[in-house]
């Protein structure tokens, strides 16, 4: 037996460590220690004397005991090898040092799925992305498949990654989507893992391609470099959601335990059952491309240039190959940018959404070649921003709902002239998510179509296409607010790529016709009344503080009393996702599903404006969403941005109340 409190030797078995004086953190510093670490796995319990054990089967402490200290008296054991020596070192160096709260906030916590799957900031903790707690996540998901589907092993299991990284923690994407595929290969289910970084949509595209029961994608998109996430798609092709995540959960706190075989990340390179899917993969996809590319001889002949940035991520390549399908010359990338940087060097944050600021070298590039368009992909290329040159000597950033008033002009329009005789507008369908615009909505009712609304997040959408489609229903185009589009159904999630070649038929189209995309937009809102929307956020790092403000809203002026207005502005109506309760319905309750893991409540005024406070499923950030949407025959744009700017002013000052709260404002 070692000393008590005496630093863990890493090349012995010995694992030593002092009492936090805390049961609950103690247990979980000891998982932590004995799970993310080269070890032999027990046969039988440590033999420790005739101290009391706890239900693990490990002992009892006080803060003067010395614990977890008898790895040399193990029974039978069998050889089980593997562990993350940084990470595991930043447990150790907390405990050391006494930093009992955030110890705990590491690992007293579970990851959950939000929005976009797992996802927080790569370190050590049981609430971070990490290798422990990938594997955790896979060996949960592989028993929740076992259960689900009886062919598991037959059809197999996809898996790619982006090109995040952190060297103080040993962690890339490249080696959680290694692990990923180590805890399946090693229970003998076949994966598809791709031998280079993929753009996101890549994922649910080989899934249905492939005919797999899931697929991971190893990415946290446009976050911060610090973080990673594990988005999971299902057997159709779209994200997971409910009860699939809640199951999955439950499976991951059954098997927190790593496997043998959980850790050799090196069965991806030995293991006959691994297949790399890359070349069949990103063939079909761009031979299902061509089929939303509906004028290729215009594109062909285009003096029009094109600027793409990828943003430091995986998208150059991949759009490089998609203008190719459509006739284009590529685009030209921006060099900075062009290659994978784990570090986003060059931006201070590597969301194209933030507008100009972040696209500064693409501009320039762009001035300086005479390039007309800008398109940016974001890291994981499953997001696009788009700005244009004006007239003016000016860029103009479009926003995600403006692009999605192109998109959805552009697909109907497309549509309509290329589809069969029989072919009813009745069939067609638009989606978008409740905080997005709801110009859809009204190109919807002027044209025919059938426009739905979803929860916030991408998996909502996909989950309902499938179920349209299934159904015999056309989907032409379905968005979210936050820069994500889907043209067309090859692919059921956000897909920057074939968002970027789609606008750049557009503008090609349309220089024809001399008109700039900004040109169309106005005409799109002179045909379908103007849509001004304004979205931003407020950066809150405590979780509490978000609460006490949502639950304000709920007990307002009275107990279980929304706000009937804000400062001068009467409100009609009420929609609170988060407890199901609707105003407008006959019976109160929300037609969209109840969320009750995240805060969202919706205002209707009677000034037409509609306005959305939400928190972020994947950052610390209180949302808000307002849109004023007019008639067609109210065309004085200026009046609508004075009055929506004016009730924006009012919703900060007596719903967020900022200063108050202590909401730090979105940078410039």
């Amino acid at each position: 037996m070692g000393e008590c409190g005496a630093p863990g030797d890493v090349n012995s078995n010995v694992l030593i460590a002092r009492s936090t004086g805390d049961a609950q953190l103690d247990k979980a510093v000891w998982q932590w220690l004995s799970w993310d670490k080269l070890h032999r796995a027990m046969k039988e319990k440590p033999v420790l004397g005739s101290q009391p054990l706890n239900l693990l089967g490990y002992p009892y402490q006080t803060s003067h005991q010395c614990i977890w200290n008898g790895w040399g008296t193990l029974g039978k054991t069998t050889s089980h090898v593997g562990g993350n020596q940084k990470t595991k070192e930043q447990i150790e160096s907390l405990l050391q040092n006494g930093k009992h709260k955030e110890l705990r906030d590491r690992l007293c916590c579970r990851l959950t799925f939000g929005t976009a799957g797992l996802r927080s900031a790569m370190g050590a903790g049981f609430c971070y992305i990490n290798d422990l707690t990938v594997i955790q996540s896979t060996q949960g998901i592989y028993k929740y498949l076992e259960r689900c589907f009886s062919d598991f092993k037959q059809r197999g299991f996809v898996v790619g990654y982006d090109t995040r990284g952190q060297v103080t923690s040993n962690c890339s994407s490249k080696k959680l989507a290694k692990l990923t595929a180590a805890v399946l290969l090693a229970k003998d289910v076949p994966v598809y893992f791709f031998s280079t970084y993929v753009p996101t949509p890549f994922v649910p595209y080989a899934v249905q391609q492939l005919k797999a029961v899931a697929g991971v994608m190893i990415t946290a998109s446009h976050n911060r470099k610090e973080d990673n996430g594990y988005k999971v798609y299902w057997e159709n092709g779209a994200q997971i959601t409910s009860p699939h995540d809640k199951e999955i959960i439950k499976c991951i706190e059954e098997c927190v335990e790593p496997w043998n075989g959980s850790w050799n990340e090196n069965l991806v390179d030995t293991s006959p059952i691994r297949q790399d899917p890359l070349k069949k993969i990103c063939d079909c996809y761009m031979e299902d491309l061509k089929k939303i590319c509906y004028h290729r001889e215009l594109n062909v002949q285009t003096n029009l240039k094109f600027v793409h940035t990828s943003f430091h991520g995986v998208g150059h390549d991949y759009v490089q190959l998609a203008f190719k399908a459509f006739g284009f010359q590529p685009p030209i990338p921006v060099p900075e940018q062009k290659d994978p940087d784990p570090d986003f060097s060059t931006v201070k944050c590597p969301n194209p959404e933030e507008g100009e600021s972040v696209l500064e070298l693409s501009l320039r590039l762009a001035e300086k070649e005479n390039a007309k368009v800008v398109v940016a992909t974001d890291p994981d290329a499953d997001r696009l921003a788009v700005a244009e040159h004006q007239e003016n000597g000016c860029w103009k950033v479009f926003t995600g709902n403006e692009l999605a008033a192109l998109f959805g002009w552009w697909m109907f329009s497309c549509w309509k002239e290329n589809c069969s005789e029989d072919a009813d507008v009745k069939n067609v369908y638009m989606l978008a998510t409740t905080v997005s615009s709801k110009i859809l909505r009204a190109i919807a009712l002027k044209e025919g179509f059938h426009f739905e609304e979803t929860l916030p997040g991408f998996k909502w959408i996909g989950s309902r296409v499938k179920d349209l489609l299934d159904n015999g229903k056309v989907v032409l185009f379905a968005f979210e607010e936050s820069i994500g589009f889907m043209c067309g159904t090859s692919v059921l999630d956000k897909d920057g790529v074939s968002a970027a070649v789609v606008i750049a038929e557009m503008a090609t189209y349309l220089e024809g016709k001399n008109l700039t995309l900004a040109q169309k937009l106005i005409e799109i809102y002179e045909t379908y009344g103007y849509h001004i929307s304004k979205t931003s956020y407020f950066l809150c790092y405590d979780p509490p503080t978000i609460k006490r403000i949502f639950e304000k809203l709920r007990n307002f002026d009275a107990p279980q009393a929304y706000p009937k207005c804000c400062g001068i502005y009467n409100i009609l109506h009420v929609r609170d996702i988060t407890t199901g309760y609707d105003s407008s319905q006959p019976n109160k309750k929300s037609v969209l599903p109840v969320s009750k893991s995240s805060q969202m409540i919706t205002f209707t005024f009677q000034n037409g404006c509609v306005a959305t406070l939400r928190t972020s499923g994947t950052e610390p950030k209180i949302k808000y969403y307002a849109e004023m949407c007019a008639l067609p025959e109210q065309s004085d744009r200026s009046m609508l941005e004075e009055e929506l700017q004016k009730l924006i002013e009012a919703l900060i000052e007596n719903f967020l109340e900022p200063g108050k709260n202590g909401l730090i404002w979105r940078s410039a």
